[in-house]
């Protein structure tokens, strides 16, 4: 303390300085104390106002200030969120058949180097293991959600069910509402069970350990051109485990027909299509 009061050229006696209530403030707290037993749900508005009906001649800035001194603040109720989701639609018990059968989509969050948070809505076509969108963003709504899915399903297609957790931001009106004009149903998984959406969480967890955890991202600018090009490189080049060491683009330019299976490939070194079992692997 003696150090950091003489850099900053400030007296010693001023740490140890109490500020004084006089007789009438503390006359005053004893009041708002009496008052707040009696209605233990008022607000600092409320009392306020029975303080002044008392004969007291204060303003709310008063009250509030010495509220908050007091602790004397309204414990807020926990706002109950309705459960959307079930172990039902967990990715092993309801696996995706072709391609464009299930999506799943889920965000993963980052900081850039200047500050701020960076927010990345990735996409993942389940069947065929393809990156199909990651949109960057400083942060996501409904209607962000939904302008990326419009622009999405214009260019590839509609798929048949979206899995997703129970975040609000696929969980609220806006995208359910937009998901069952354009026929697409939703799976979302158990609350508090990310492995039920393995899928895409695999594929966070690749994101995040070759992409983002080798890279120094200045801006958002830069975090959409990283990422964009990681994505043609996973897409395009990255060899899948899963997919026989097939990359995703090439698995899925076999998989023709948007409502079958697809036919396993005749090559020995090709791993079976990947509905017949429920691993998920890089």
């Amino acid at each position: 303390m003696r150090r950091i009061c003489r850099a900053i050229g400030q007296a010693r006696s001023s740490q140890a300085y109490r500020p004084r209530v006089c007789a009438e403030e503390r006359v005053l707290i004893a009041d708002m104390h009496r008052l707040a037993v009696r209605w233990p749900r008022f607000g600092c508005r409320r009392i306020t106002a029975c303080l002044r009906r008392e004969g007291w001649r204060v303003n709310l800035k008063r009250v509030h200030r010495l509220w908050k001194a007091e602790g004397l603040q309204i414990r807020k109720k926990a706002r109950k969120h309705r459960r959307m989701g079930t172990s039902d639609n967990a990715c092993d018990r309801r696996r995706p058949r072709y391609k464009d059968h299930v999506w799943g989509y889920d965000f993963l969050s980052e900081r850039t180097e200047r500050g701020g948070q960076v927010k990345l809505l990735s996409v993942v076509d389940e069947f065929t293991r393809e990156c199909l969108a990651i949109e960057v963003r400083r942060s996501f709504r409904g209607q962000d959600v939904v302008a990326a899915l419009e622009e999405l399903f214009a260019s590839r297609g509609r798929p048949k069910y979206l899995r997703s957790d129970n975040g609000p931001e696929f969980a609220c009106k806006a995208v359910r509402k937009w998901l069952g004009k354009s026929g697409v149903g939703t799976r979302f998984i158990e609350p508090g069970s990310p492995w039920e959406n393995g899928y895409v969480e695999s594929f966070n967890g690749k994101l995040r350990d070759e992409c983002l955890n080798g890279e120094l991202l200045l801006s958002l600018a830069e975090a959409r051109y990283v990422v964009e090009r990681w994505q043609l490189d996973y897409n395009h080049h990255r060899p899948h485990s899963r997919l026989g060491w097939q990359t995703p683009a090439s698995f899925a330019a076999v998989c023709r027909g948007h409502r079958r299976p697809c036919a396993a490939s005749a090559s020995p070194l090709r791993a079976p299509p990947p509905q017949h079992t429920g691993e998920i692997r890089s």
